[in-house]
């Protein structure tokens, strides 16, 4: 039976560990030296290598100096429980592919839901419009590339029936009540993703990836002699069934009453400038917005990031070390290649407090003359790729954790954020405080709530004073906007003192 993007549906599709179910071989591409993987794909979206050779030639007919085929099928799932039971059930299914077209650094773009070759053609002729110098396209030979396989999974979400699902959010719920009698209300949620990506160009090159994804949340509600708080946690990593376990429910359930019970009795410090630490992991958020944007190569190119005329220069400690990589096992934000079709790498944004490399996409390596760094990224076929993190991080330093904050008199401890503001060019931002500590004379001493913090997130990298050797990853559910897309990332850091930034408070 031949697999055809419906009977996928039905099917449950394909992929495991970077392999597929192999339906027979397409008429059309039996002569051609590709791989059962890329002929599964070439099924899966109903084309053959002679209809992405026909749709490349049309985007390429009005004289594009490029052009792409990006090809998307996800199948989307979430579960959701409150009051004890599972209420909230849907799935989506996306399907299409979008064509790019570069001219110098302009860009024409176009999508289609289907994949006929007349609606591939129709919307490669839109996009070609970019360019008005009709000339000669030499189509190349097709030149495959294997993807790595940075996210193994055992049991594809496509297998797991509602059925399967449904025990862990409702033992979510159970745990969170068990663990506190001052819960009044649990809220989980349960999602997964499967999405299956093609990607072929007008320089021959064809690969593809396969990309799970699993999250799941809780959110409690506690009261206590009439205060009521509240605070929820989040686990979120390309696995299949298996990223459902005993463990997982546990972990997230004390995690949630923890970040709910420090909130009573919680107060807030004076306000003003004051040192800060930033905590290991949470504050990972902070690095990402305030400081990771910054970096992406399309700001500097066009001169809106502060960092535009620093590379190579000192723009931190000589012990801060910032990385950008795209290659951690199941992490979310890894990717086995990048939307244009780009190596996935581990690259230091800065190194040894230099500014070491910007965050590229096509458009900007082919400015700057580097390589790509595997960050061209899109929220779906709809949308152009442009340069985006992945996983961004900032590895251990030389201090300990119990140094820093001996050596503050008085600040404030953080590393439980919920959202933010940031201007990205300057990298100015204030940053919404769910929890964290005081720290007197060197000591932790009362928790503190709902409180901003304000300042520049590269000056804030050049304040940087210490860092911990605790460095960890935040594996919760984040996701990055930027020209209104959306796209999961992951973020890390190790425990930090930033001599001083704005502290929003109370009164002095």
């Amino acid at each position: 039976m031949k697999l055809t993007r419906r009977s996928f549906i039905q099917t449950g599709g394909a992929a495991v560990a970077g392999t597929m179910v192999l339906p027979p071989l397409l008429n059309s591409c039996q002569n051609l030296q590709i791989s059962t993987d890329v002929k599964s794909y070439l099924d899966l979206f109903e084309v053959t290598p002679q209809m992405l050779q026909k749709v490349i030639a049309e985007a390429m007919s009005k004289g594009g100096d490029y052009a792409d085929l990006f090809f998307e099928h996800k199948i989307s799932n979430t579960l959701g429980l409150e009051d004890g039971n599972v209420n909230q059930a849907y799935s989506n299914v996306d399907y299409g592919v979008g064509v790019r077209v570069l001219k110098g650094d302009q860009t024409g773009f176009a999508y289609t839901e289907t994949t006929t070759l007349q609606d591939m053609l129709k919307v490669a002729k839109t996009a070609a419009n970019i360019a008005s110098d009709p000339g000669t396209f030499k189509q190349v030979e097709i030149l495959e590339k294997i993807p790595p396989n940075y996210y193994k999974i055992s049991q594809k979400w496509e297998n797991v029936s509602v059925d399967d699902k449904i025990p862990y959010v409702q033992k979510v719920n159970d745990r969170v009540f068990e663990l506190d009698e001052k819960v009044i209300k649990v809220r989980a949620f349960l999602m997964d993703d499967s999405a299956y990506v093609m990607f072929y160009n007008s320089e021959g090159l064809l690969t593809y990836d396969y990309r799970p994804m699993s999250s799941l949340v809780a959110l409690c509600v506690m009261e206590k002699e009439g205060q009521i708080e509240n605070a929820y946690s989040t686990r979120s990593f390309r696995k299949g069934f298996e990223f459902l376990n005993e463990e997982l429910v546990e972990e997230l359930a004390q995690e949630t009453i923890d970040r709910t019970n420090i909130l009573f009795g919680a107060t807030k410090p004076k306000a003003g400038e004051m040192p800060v630490v930033l905590g290991a992991g949470g504050s990972g958020i902070l690095l990402h917005e305030a400081m990771g944007h910054a970096f992406e190569a399309d700001f500097n190119r066009k001169g809106e990031s502060i960092f535009s005329d620093k590379m190579g220069k000192s723009i931190a400690r000589d012990f801060i070390n910032i990385v950008e990589d795209g290659t951690i096992e199941n992490n979310r934000g890894s990717i086995n290649v990048d939307d244009e079709g780009n190596d996935v790498k581990k690259i230091y944004l800065v190194k040894d407090g230099i500014l070491n490399s910007y965050i590229h996409d096509r458009i900007s390596s082919n400015y700057y003359g580097v390589e790509p760094t595997g960050n061209g990224r899109r929220q779906s076929f709809r949308h152009v790729p442009i340069p985006r993190m992945r996983i961004t991080y900032m590895e251990p330093g030389p201090h300990s954790k119990e140094d820093i904050i001996s050596n503050v008199d008085y600040g404030v401890y953080v590393d439980n954020f919920t959202n933010g503001e940031v201007k990205i060019g300057a990298g100015d931002f204030t940053f919404f405080v769910k929890s964290g500590y005081l720290i007197e004379k060197g000591k932790l001493t009362q928790p503190i709530k709902d409180i901003n913090i304000i300042g520049n997130g590269p000056q804030a990298l050049a304040d940087i004073t210490m860092a911990a050797g605790d460095y960890k990853i935040q594996n919760s559910t984040g996701m990055c906007g930027k020209g209104g897309q959306s796209v999961p990332v992951s973020m890390g850091m190790p425990t930090v003192l930033v001599k001083k930034l704005t502290v929003g408070g109370t009164s002095a």
